[in-house]
């Protein structure tokens, strides 16, 4: 059963104008996403519990509306882990993943972002103990299912795997399980484009890194982010730079490690990461919907672009 977020959605139809045109996602199912995977209901989606299991339920409902096609039962790929840091196994973890066959080739690009975040821990100042994860990473999820939808109607050029991953907050486990158990030869994948914290930011700036490891991918991005707002940087790749170097931050970091090409979309921090703060209250209406819509342009030319190369 799909599930709808409860009244929260009518905070944002003063800032928002729903009008959809051929190469936008949908604005309205883009703030449902996120209201939802924020709330309290889900408690902080921590890996194996209860408003996890939730969050599962829900992306599935999502990828069975738009007719995704799967490669796994039910879209979940199951798997097991040690956390080293709480000596435990978890196991039965799951990832969602999704499929789009592409009309001119098998390659695959691999969309993801992860749905999992730190559940309840100890109350801050203002008596809250979830930690909601609003922008890390209900944002990119919710991106995530946007993009998959508008492709389940306007079918990609290259084959298009769509993954919700869990277990990122744990070491990246669900970026690592995929690859691990994934459908094809890895050497299918074209690309991976991971998001990570794309709801708000105050100098209302995107960063694409991932482009010094394969600096061909650049000029593809620029030619599709030219005049766009929020603002489109590079970096955070550079190991010797003074920037903070984010190729292993989040779950691309696997795929880099296998030597596959990544396109990490994440803004910089902000005060509330990892705090009980991170609420959908805080996400950033007009720069959440200009930052999906950026980065589907951006795909959509990476997906003609690279079909020519």
């Amino acid at each position: 059963m799909q599930l709808s977020p409860k009244g929260v959605i009518t905070f944002f139809a003063f800032f928002i104008s729903w009008s959809i045109s051929a190469q936008e996602i949908d604005q309205k199912n883009l703030i449902k996403h996120i209201s939802y995977l924020a709330s309290d209901e889900l408690k902080g989606r921590k890996t194996l519990t209860e408003g996890n299991v939730k969050a599962q339920g829900y992306i599935i409902s999502e990828f069975t509306s738009y007719g995704l096609y799967t490669h796994y039962k039910d879209y979940q790929q199951s798997f097991s882990f040690q956390n080293r840091r709480e000596n435990k196994e978890y196991e039965n973890a799951k990832n969602i993943v999704g499929f789009v066959p592409g009309t001119e080739s098998r390659k695959i690009i691999v969309i993801s972002g992860h749905y999992d975040h730190l559940g309840i821990g100890k109350a801050n100042a203002a008596g809250d103990s979830i930690f909601n994860g609003a922008d890390d990473n209900a944002s990119g999820t919710s991106a995530m299912l946007a993009l998959a939808e508008y492709f389940s109607k306007n079918p990609p050029k290259h084959s298009m795997m769509f993954v919700a991953f869990d277990a990122e907050e744990m070491g990246l486990q669900g970026a690592k399980a995929l690859l691990e158990d994934f459908p094809f030869e890895l050497e299918e994948i074209l690309l991976n484009i991971n998001m990570d914290m794309v709801g708000r930011n105050d100098k209302n700036e995107l960063y694409a890194s991932g482009t010094f490891h394969n600096p061909y991918l650049k000029p593809i991005l620029e030619r599709a982010a030219a005049g766009s707002s929020p603002t489109l940087l590079f970096g955070h790749d550079e190991p010797s730079s003074k920037q903070q170097d984010w190729t292993q931050s989040s779950d691309h970091g696997p795929f880099f490690s296998k030597g596959i090409p990544h396109i990490y979309f994440g803004v910089e921090d902000h005060p509330d990461y990892h705090k009980q703060s991170d609420e959908f209250l805080g996400i950033q209406p007009d720069f959440f919907v200009a930052t999906t819509n950026l980065i589907l342009n951006c795909i959509l030319e990476l997906d003609q672009s690279l079909l020519e190369d």
